[in-house]
């Protein structure tokens, strides 16, 4: 299968801007290092809707949300059409409310496909315009990719607008959910409130933390991953950045987190995955160079866990 590089250079869904960036930094990253990565393989630039941060926010719970439904629509179709050419996504993203753009066009290529999810973060991305503390759409993928509204933990009264465009990020790529939230794995999750760690107990998502990954062994985590999605066809990796350390590597995120995993754990947590033969997509997110706090070590980390996956095994 050949690898097709896909930039969503789209960063509306984040609280902070220039993760938008984050693609583009990567590649310098690439170029310094004369490293000849992005010349090897076709690529898609996502149209995006960047110019939406100049207008005013009307749905304070989901910010934006009108414009991140029409980014997820578009980013859906792009890898949708990659699949059914046969073409692995190798998906560069700003913000991470993009996954459940790329969840739906993974599941959309296939539907009668079980989708399972490894989520390689720092936060749960659980969230949905009714629990959501901040309104930023970045904290909600899953709980769209899943099409739960937690309304147990309900505390914000939405706008009819903001529901209408809600149910419509729902049903993206198929009609209702896209996975189950039993095919979810997180590694590295550790910032999370308390809605989601409510629904992370209600639906038993296993959550390989750091300190667990090191004590048990990577292997073993990796290992018991798989055993727990081996009823899903396809497996689907998202790599958010802000699951690395921040003291350790950069805070080249929007949103980083302390005692977070180094590289090469990362670069071993996908790799180990890889060799399953079951990974329909890979999904880096969230490089902020504009944060970057030591130049742009955010971004060179994040081509230096690009290069080093083995994507032999597509």
């Amino acid at each position: 299968m050949t690898i097709k590089i896909i930039k969503n250079r789209s960063d509306i869904g984040a609280g902070t801007r220039g993760s938008d960036m984050g693609i583009d930094a990567i590649e310098i990253a690439a170029i310094n290092q004369g490293n000849d990565f992005f010349n090897r393989y076709p690529f898609e630039d996502v149209p995006t809707s960047n110019e939406s941060i100049y207008d005013k926010v009307k749905n304070s719970f989901a910010k934006r949300i009108g414009q991140v439904v029409n980014q997820c629509s578009t980013l859906s179709a792009c890898i949708m059409k990659s699949i059914d050419n046969d073409y692995f996504p190798l998906v560069l993203s700003g913000d991470h409310s993009s996954a459940l753009g790329t969840i739906s066009g993974v599941k959309a290529a296939a539907p009668e496909k079980r989708l399972g999810v490894v989520w390689i973060d720092a936060h749960a991305d659980l969230h949905s315009p009714y629990t959501s503390p901040s309104g930023n759409i970045h904290g909600m993928p899953l709980a769209a990719s899943i099409a739960d509204d937690n309304m147990d933990c309900s505390t914000n009264v939405v706008s009819d607008e903001t529901q209408k465009f809600w149910n419509a990020m729902k049903n993206i790529g198929v009609d209702g959910a896209n996975i189950k939230a039993e095919d979810i794995v997180f590694f590295g999750v550790r910032d999370t409130e308390e809605p989601e760690d409510k629904q992370i107990e209600k639906f038993g998502i296993k959550n390989f933390m750091v300190a667990e990954v090191r004590h048990r062994g990577l292997k073993v985590c990796v290992d018991e991953a798989l055993e727990r999605l081996k009823d899903c066809d396809w497996i689907y990796i998202s790599f958010d950045v802000d699951s690395l350390d921040c003291d350790l590597i950069s805070y080249g995120t929007g949103t980083p987190v302390a005692k977070g995993f180094d590289q090469h754990e990362v670069i071993e947590i996908i790799n180990g995955l890889m060799a399953s033969n079951k990974i329909a997509c890979l999904e880096f997110v969230e490089v902020n160079p504009l944060l970057d706090n030591k130049g742009n070590k955010m971004a060179e980390t994040a081509f230096e866990v690009l290069d080093a996956v083995n994507l032999s095994q597509v």
